[in-house]
């Protein structure tokens, strides 16, 4: 089972629908979840910080810096396309 690491913003006032949206998402695909939640502004902006983001979620996979949710949902496109055969002619 692949391992994604996912750092998320949950607020007191606000819940971040990305980062809510990551974690359903992981799990629907069948991925080991180590959840970090980010309960304060001030812990939110020094992850920011230390990981030259901009926004939350961000997402490791197997120790690959994936990215937030448009780019996780890009990896898992293309991881699921890895696997089937080439089409030997086309239209």
């Amino acid at each position: 089972m692949p391992k994604a690491i996912l750092h998320r913003m949950d607020l007191p006032n606000y819940t971040c629908g990305y980062g809510t949206a990551a974690r359903d998402l992981l799990r629907q695909e069948g991925f080991e979840i180590e959840e970090h939640v980010l309960r304060s502004r001030a812990a939110t902006d020094a992850f920011k910080d230390k990981h030259h983001v901009a926004t939350t979620p961000l997402i490791f996979i197997d120790g690959e810096k994936v990215g937030g949710y448009t780019e996780l949902r890009k990896y898992l496109k293309a991881r699921k396309g890895k696997g089937r055969a080439k089409p030997f002619w086309r239209r």
